[in-house]
């Protein structure tokens, strides 16, 4: 079946035309039909699997519907997320389906001045798009009315329980109509997540798009045993030899993204870090400056691994294995999104060892070793450009890194 086929407003049948959107993946397939017909639905895809446009497509339609007969004003469609990047990510998606559509998005998010949005909000929007911290800030303070919301939507739901936001969904309740739909996404389903769920939803239709490989099929991932100390030389090398590749570094800890940052620096290559303790400007600057390719290393925390989509990333790397075994898949899925090929790298040391076990058996099986000779492993690590470094310096480094923290805090 083709977008054509479905009956849906010529405009977002535009809109998806020019976006390239042809046929429905397997989520959208599954997802469109019964929110279209107004049935709540409680659906379980991994990330990559096209589940934002699989709600976006048919709110925006049935949106657009009810907004050519006279309706009150007021916030039809309410979207919580669990971060801010992924907030803007929908936004996105929402507003290139419903260009000449009479429907309007807005993103709302914390970490940054609420007066712009506030004057956002008065003017009127049909979906707003939030973070469960500044949506209850809105509420409070009156600027966001929800007794008109006819479409509730969690997304990444999984994250959201996570990240301890569960009482503030479960408040949320208490501010809607108790007659509305729920769309209810999650990347996995276990006991917290059903009981959140049918919490919330009534009579769901339930999906769930579970392959028998967590890892898409398009992305070609494999370890490599490098000492921890050896792993800045291993990074310099992929990166050398991929000058134009967009590549994507993960690390375990915000003090670990800026050593590797300050590594990188001394082997003079341009690298930006992401991670928690950054302002939300310089987190948005940096992706965007990564998603147009004008910095080609970015090393992140887990902080963008969940739903962040950036377009034609080359190569993930593992820097540090993740402790979450279900995180070596939302990292690994950065790359190789939608028909794009992918290819990811785990640096595996020695006192990591315990964690691939478990990421293999998360996976149900092995991920292919990177065989690396002795000799050219030692030329690995002769030929870098770092020669100079040694304990003292990495522990002054920490050091510098801990203070600007602090004196960042004395200042706000």
């Amino acid at each position: 079946m083709k977008f054509e086929d479905y009956r849906l407003a010529p405009e977002i049948k535009e809109n998806l035309a020019q976006l390239g959107f042809k046929r429905p993946t397997d989520i959208q397939y599954k997802s469109i039909p019964p929110i279209l017909k107004g049935e709540d639905v409680l659906a379980i895809a991994q990330t990559g699997t096209g589940k934002t446009a699989a709600f976006a497509i048919p709110v925006v339609h049935l949106l657009h519907e009810r907004r050519l007969s006279t309706r009150p004003e007021g916030i039809k469609c309410l979207v919580m997320v669990p971060t801010r990047e992924l907030a803007l990510q929908i936004t996105e998606v929402f507003e290139k389906i419903a260009r000449r559509t009479r429907v309007r998005t807005l993103c709302v998010f914390g970490g940054v001045e609420q007066a712009p949005q506030i004057a956002k909000l008065e003017k009127g929007v049909d979906i707003l798009v939030t973070t469960p911290g500044r949506l209850f800030d809105l509420v409070s303070q009156g600027h966001i009315q929800l007794q008109r919301v006819e479409v509730l939507i969690l997304d990444e739901a999984d994250h959201m329980l996570d990240l301890g936001f569960i009482k503030d969904i479960r408040d949320i309740q208490k501010h809607l109509p108790r007659r509305r739909q729920t769309l209810f996404f999650s990347a996995t389903i276990d006991d917290r997540i059903k009981k959140l769920a049918y919490s919330l939803v009534h009579n769901a239709i339930r999906i769930q798009i579970a392959p028998e490989d967590p890892v898409a099929k398009n992305i070609t991932h494999s370890v490599a045993f490098v000492e921890m100390d050896d792993k800045r030389f291993f990074l310099e090398r992929v990166i050398q030899e991929n000058p134009d590749s967009k590549i994507l570094v993960f690390v375990r800890t915000k003090v670990r993204a800026e050593r590797v940052h300050k590594a990188l620096e001394r082997m003079e290559i341009s690298s930006q870090t992401l991670h928690g303790d950054k302002e939300q400007a310089d987190r948005l600057k940096v992706l965007d400056a990564f998603r147009k390719g004008e910095v080609k290393v970015l090393v992140a925390t887990d902080v963008s691994a969940r739903g962040i989509d950036i377009a034609q990333v080359d190569y993930v790397i593992n820097y540090d294995l993740p402790e979450q075994p279900e995180n070596y898949v939302h990292r690994v899925g950065r790359t190789g999104r939608g028909t794009q090929k992918g290819l990811a790298v785990s640096f595996c040391s020695e006192e990591e060892k315990a964690l691939l076990a478990e990421i293999e058996t998360y996976l149900t099986k092995p991920i292919n070793v990177l065989e690396i000779p002795k000799g050219e492993y030692h030329a690995t690590i002769d030929f870098s450009q770092d020669q100079t470094y040694d304990l003292k310096s990495l522990m002054k480094e920490v050091e510098a890194f801990e203070l600007g923290k602090k004196k960042k805090r004395k200042k706000k």
